[in-house]
């Protein structure tokens, strides 16, 4: 696995990358008596390998440190980078050994198993993992880790997905406009546009036009653009010109507040599914089942792989009643089919 060496006197290992060097040194300790007496003391010292560049020094770090650093960077304020924080600080209770300056397999499978033994399903593993995966790829990136595993997703079970009927987004918005015009404007251009709740609070004026919005605040990072429906138009040149954007004057925090309010009013309290993501959903599958191939669905979801949106393609089922015309046309073309003697 790697070749063991002697450089300077000094025992050396090269391992896939990393230079590892064990360092015995003599330390002066005075005694009581005023006697010098000499106590080898051990150093792991982990350096970065590169044909390209220099050797540079790899110390320690830990999950939390690393957060601190790049935190604000990678992720945006808002309920998902709470989300994050509150995952990052799970696992780094979680790791054996909470300093490290290499990121390995039994590292991560160590996490994964013990996140399973908590009760954690899949689905919210890969959510867990992939805010660690994107952490330490930073790091990764900037010095200050030598070495990371293969990252892979865990198999996760179709689940059901939730969105609304026509009757019951007339009765959320209905109270929801009695209750603010504000909140009830934010619901129609999420439900029409598909949108995750921070992307619509994060839009500036500069991003809007009478056809079209682009969100440059995304989950993935990835700036898109989506067309406008009318409403969703009037939902946006409704508010007030004078703020920064067209939901300015909306915090996330009072728009749950408000929509869990509003759910209980309408009998969904019991509901959990029901939650302002819901709109997104409801987007989602009202395209899939109006006939929009499931690409065109990925583009405006902004989904960074097709698998994601391929929750949504169970909606299309009914429509391969379509496919039987094509399939008739096609074989009116075809060479008749020779008779049986």
């Amino acid at each position: 696995m790697f070749s063991a060496y002697q450089a300077s006197g000094y025992p050396c290992a090269l391992h896939a990358g990393e230079l590892v060097v064990s360092i015995q040194v003599s330390q002066v300790l005075s005694s009581a008596l005023g006697k010098a007496s000499r106590s080898p003391v051990g150093y792991d010292v982990n350096y970065q390998y590169s044909l390209s560049g220099p050797i540079g020094l790899v110390k320690r770090t830990s999950l939390r440190q690393l957060f601190e650093r790049y935190g604000d960077i990678l992720w945006m304020p808002g309920s998902h980078k709470y989300n994050v924080t509150n995952f990052i600080g799970e696992l780094h209770e979680l790791l054996p050994e909470p300093d490290f300056s290499a990121f390995s397999e039994e590292m991560l499978d160590d996490l994964v198993g013990k996140l399973r033994k908590r009760g954690n399903s899949n689905a919210t593993i890969n959510r867990k993992i992939a805010a660690l995966r994107k952490l330490l790829r930073k790091a990764q990136k900037m010095g200050d880790l030598v070495s990371l595993p293969e990252f892979k997703r865990q198999k996760e079970k179709a689940g059901r997905i939730r969105f609304l009927e026509p009757n019951e987004e007339e009765l959320i918005f209905s109270d929801l406009k009695a209750m603010s015009p504000a909140y009830y404007r934010l619901s129609v251009f999420l439900v029409d546009t598909g949108a995750r709740l921070n992307e619509a609070l994060g839009l500036r004026w500069n991003d809007v036009n009478s056809r079209r919005a682009t969100f440059w605040v995304t989950k993935s990072g990835r700036s898109r653009s989506v067309p406008l429906t009318k409403r969703a138009s009037e939902a946006v040149f409704g508010g007030d010109r004078r703020l920064s954007g067209p939901f300015a004057d909306i915090t996330e925090y009072k728009y749950r507040a408000a929509w869990n309010m509003v759910k209980e009013q309408v009998g969904l309290g019991a509901d959990k599914d029901v939650v302002p993501h819901v709109l997104r959903h409801t987007c989602a599958s009202r395209l899939v089942q109006g006939g929009i191939d499931i690409r065109r669905v990925q583009m405006w979801l902004g989904h960074q792989t097709l698998s994601m949106t391929m929750r949504y393609a169970h909606l299309a089922s009914h429509d391969l009643e379509m496919c039987v015309p094509v399939l008739e046309r096609m074989a009116e073309v075809a060479p008749p089919m020779p008779e049986t003697a």
